[in-house]
C-alpha cells in the first residue's frame, strides 16, 4: 500500500508525521521544518512576511505592523501546494505568530487545491493538548495504534522524571522568558513541564497562552533561576539575545544572576515546538534544576549556564 501524500505546515506536527512511521510520505514541508535531518530536500511551501534575522526587538515591531493591518505573518504557496497533491495537509490554530494560520490554509485548500486534502488543525495549548494532537495526527493517518503507543512512550519518559521530583525538598523559583524585547514569560505547556522537572513556576499559567511582563514585574518575582527560551531562538541566537537583559542596570541584582542560575536554551528545536522532543525539553529543565539528579547530556547542544563574567 502506497504512502499518503502529506504536506506538513508546522515543525512540530513534521516530526510528529516521522514519529509515526510516515517520513517516507512528507512531500511538503514549511520554511521552518528541520527535524528530523535529510528533510532540506522537500518542497518549501509557506515563507514569511517579515526579516526573521532580526533582534527580538525589530521582530516584534514587524509582526505587530503586519498584525494591525489584519494581515498574515506568513505566506502560504498555493502553486506549490497545488502541484504536490496532498492527501493530507497538518497545520495549527494555536498561534498566528508561531505558523501559517489555519484560515489562510482553508482558504488554499478550498480555492486552489483540486486533490481536496484532508485538514488537520492542532491546537496545542497545554502538555495534554500537545497528547491528543499526536491522536489526532495518528487518526488521519489511520495509525490510531502508533499515536497511542507514541504518547504511552512519551508519558513514560516524562513520569520517570516526574517522580524523581515529585519529594524533592529544595524546588527552586524558576521565571521561564520566551521573548526577551518586550518581555513575555512562557505559558501554555511550560509551567506543567517547569512543575514535573522540580521547580516552581512564577510565570505563567498551564493552558493559557504566554504572559507579556514588564521589567519590573521579573525583579519583583525575584526568581532563584532564570531560563531564557525564546520562541524560534536558536541556542546562539538565544546567547546573543541575552544582552538586551544583562545590560539593564539592575541585572546584576537579582537572585538568579548573583547565584549562577541563568541558563540560556534553544528554544526553537525544543520548548517552543509542541512535539515529541517535549520530552526532551523536560529532560533539560530537569537536568538544569537538579544537575546532581539528572544528566541526560544535553549541556551545550540544549542548554548553556550564563556567568556574570561571560
Amino acid at each position: 500500500m502506497s504512502l499518503p501524500r502529506i504536506v506538513s505546515l508546522l515543525p512540530s506536527s513534521t516530526e510528529i508525521v516521522c514519529a509515526l512511521g510516515f517520513r517516507g510520505g512528507l512531500v511538503g514541508r514549511s520554511h521552518e521544518c528541520d527535524y528530523p535531518t535529510g528533510l532540506s530536500d522537500l518542497p518549501i511551501c509557506t515563507e514569511p512576511k517579515i526579516k526573521i534575522g532580526g533582534t527580538s526587538a525589530e521582530i516584534d515591531r514587524q509582526v505587530k505592523s503586519i498584525l494591525e493591518q489584519a494581515l498574515s505573518v506568513y505566506r502560504v504557496h498555493a502553486d506549490k501546494l497545488k502541484n504536490l497533491r496532498p492527501d493530507l495537509v497538518v497545520t495549527q490554530s494555536q498561534c498566528e505568530v508561531c505558523a501559517v494560520s489555519l484560515k489562510d490554509v482553508e482558504k488554499v485548500v478550498c480555492e486552489f487545491l483540486e486533490s481536496r486534502p484532508r485538514l488537520v488543525s492542532l491546537e496545542p495549548n497545554s502538555l495534554e493538548d500537545v497528547f491528543k494532537d499526536f491522536s489526532r495526527v495518528a487518526n488521519a493517518l489511520d495509525v490510531v495504534k502508533r499515536g497511542e503507543d507514541l504518547i504511552e512512550s512519551s508519558r513514560e519518559r516524562m513520569e520517570d522524571i516526574a517522580k524523581k521530583t515529585a519529594n524533592l525538598a529544595e524546588r527552586p523559583s524558576v521565571a521561564c522568558i520566551e521573548w526577551i524585547e518586550p518581555l513575555m514569560g512562557a505559558g501554555n505547556w511550560m509551567p506543567t513541564l517547569v512543575e514535573m522537572a522540580g521547580a516552581k513556576n512564577l510565570v505563567g499559567r498551564a493552558g493559557e497562552h504566554s504572559p507579556w511582563m514588564k521589567w519590573e514585574e521579573l525583579l519583583a518575582l525575584d526568581p532563584e533561576t532564570i531560563v531564557v527560551l525564546p520562541c524560534g531562538f536558536s541556542l546562539e541566537k538565544a546567547w546573543q539575545e541575552l544582552s538586551v537583559l544583562v545590560s539593564k542596570k539592575e541585572w546584576k541584582d537579582l537572585r538568579a544572576v548573583r547565584a549562577g542560575r541563568v541558563f540560556v536554551t534553544d528554544g526553537h528545536h525544543y520548548f517552543n515546538r509542541p512535539g515529541p522532543r517535549l520530552v526532551e525539553s523536560l529532560e533539560i529543565l530537569a537536568e538544569i534544576f537538579h544537575p546532581g539528579i539528572f544528566n541526560f547530556g544535553h549541556e551545550g547542544r540544549g542548554w548553556r549556564r550564563y556567568a556574570a563574567s561571560g
